[in-house]
């Protein structure tokens, strides 16, 4: 597994029954989780959890507020922060296990002599696209929601890099790729969170299990001949590793280790582990090689 162990300002510190309490910074929020099958014997005190989000039978949920939270706060890691507050949805507008995916990209920008050409798609609220910039990459953004995109911008400005390059981009991803290969744009990396489900601005439908492979198909014409890195994370509940691992193989024809796996984040009560998704990786041997 690939586990994003370094953060400080964000913390599981305990998941049973369906549920994980976390400390985002000085915030403690207790939300559902549907990997955390198991019992664990975790007492905690309820006068210090912010808020709980609670699922309804007919489906989304509400938080239950037991403090008073502000409208939004920020969280660092490493040179980085980040903007976060509640969602209606129970997500607050960033996934922390990805901070593994973070730092092997950025190294890989870092190894670089010249600023890499990042693509970005279903961008969310810019945690990739902020840590990549920080490394001094050009990055393009590219997400179906304007709220999403408003929230990316705050992340720029949080870290002090609002000045740097980076386009942001409201548009479903697939019609802005056809259109970049169009153009004969090309990319020094690509990277994509797509969802299991989803709808574009103008109404536009997608499936992963159906319109994933496509899409990455399309995008390998978008790779530069110096490319270094295809990144592609998932979060479908069903969709294995090795699946992401097999759409690389076929789509990519460029020489390059590809490695697959689940992603994740420690538990601080019995030191265990908690399973957050998928993630395949595609290296350039040049990039695979100044990581080892």
């Amino acid at each position: 597994m690939y586990l994003s162990s370094d953060w400080k300002d964000y913390e599981i510190i305990a998941a049973s029954n369906g549920e994980k309490l976390e400390r985002w910074g000085n915030i403690v929020l207790l939300r559902p989780e549907p990997q955390a099958v198991w019992e664990y014997p975790y007492k905690f005190d309820k006068n210090a959890i912010h808020a709980h989000y609670l699922r309804s039978n007919s489906g989304g949920g509400m938080w239950d507020y037991k403090k008073t939270l502000p409208d939004s706060w920020t969280i660092q890691y490493k040179d980085l922060r980040f903007v976060v507050r509640p969602t209606g949805f129970k997500h607050t507008g960033l996934f922390p296990e990805q901070a593994v995916n973070w730092d092997i990209m950025r190294q890989i920008c870092e190894n670089e002599k010249r600023p890499l050409k990042i693509l970005n798609l279903f961008a969310y609220t810019g945690g990739a696209t902020v840590a990549l910039t920080a490394s001094n990459a050009l990055v393009v953004h590219v997400d179906a929601a304007k709220g999403m995109a408003s929230w990316a911008k705050e992340n720029l400005l949080a870290p002090g890099l609002v000045d740097k390059p980076v386009k942001i981009i409201i548009e479903d991803c697939l019609k802005f790729v056809l259109r970049e290969i169009r153009r004969g744009n090309k990319y020094d990396g690509i990277l994509m969170d797509p969802p299991s489900y989803g709808r574009g601005p103008n109404g536009e439908l997608w499936k992963i299990e159906t319109d994933l492979f496509p899409l990455v198909q399309e995008c390998v014409k978008l790779m530069s001949d110096n490319c270094l890195f295809f990144f592609i994370n998932s979060y479908t509940t069903g969709l294995a590793p090795s699946v992401l691992d097999s759409v690389l193989k076929c789509a990519i024809k460029q020489n390059g280790h590809i490695e697959s796996d689940e992603i994740g984040l420690p538990i601080t009560a019995g030191k265990l582990t908690l399973p957050c998704g998928a993630t395949g990786r595609w290296l350039s041997r040049s990039a695979y090689n100044k990581l080892k």
